[in-house]
């Protein structure tokens, strides 16, 4: 499984994330490219433990036993249910936003493992950073792919 952490992996997704267009019309969700970067960047800021979120109640339920659905090399389902707090809904600078979530990604890829939160995923629960790492690869290849890159 990808990794963010694997800097092959994260170069594969600062060579996509620079092929977004403005303009791009996802080929699934609500968001324009702008709101999935920053929607990008809202769920590293989780994981680097900048932001917090509680845990659903959902998650506090069944968040471990859907750890295996998540953590393995099957795509995402298109148009899945998303943490509530990091929903973009209001209107976003492409560059700006582009620029953001390069830099967060490049800070987690210099930081390393260790930059990850000891906080609980809001769904999941408690990750070790490898499962961060593979869970961030996952999330922005997902939303790349909405886009078309």
């Amino acid at each position: 499984m990808h990794n963010i952490f694997d800097l092959s992996h994260t170069k594969e997704i600062l060579v996509r994330i620079d092929q977004l267009k403005q303009g791009a019309q996802p080929q699934w969700g609500s968001m324009d490219v702008a709101q999935m970067l920053a929607h990008c960047s809202s769920f590293q800021d989780i994981a680097m433990g900048i932001t917090h979120s509680s845990r659903s109640w959902l998650g506090i339920i069944i968040g471990k036993f859907a750890k295996p659905i998540f953590f393995n090399d099957k795509p995402l389902p298109r148009n899945m249910s998303t943490i509530q707090n990091i929903m973009i809904v209001d209107k976003r600078e492409f560059e700006v936003e582009k620029e953001k979530l390069k830099q967060n990604i490049l800070t987690l890829q210099r930081e390393g493992p260790k930059h990850c939160t000891n906080h609980p995923h809001p769904f999941f629960g408690v990750l070790t950073s490898e499962e961060w790492g593979k869970g961030i690869y996952k999330h922005l290849d997902h939303h790349l792919k909405q886009f078309g890159v």
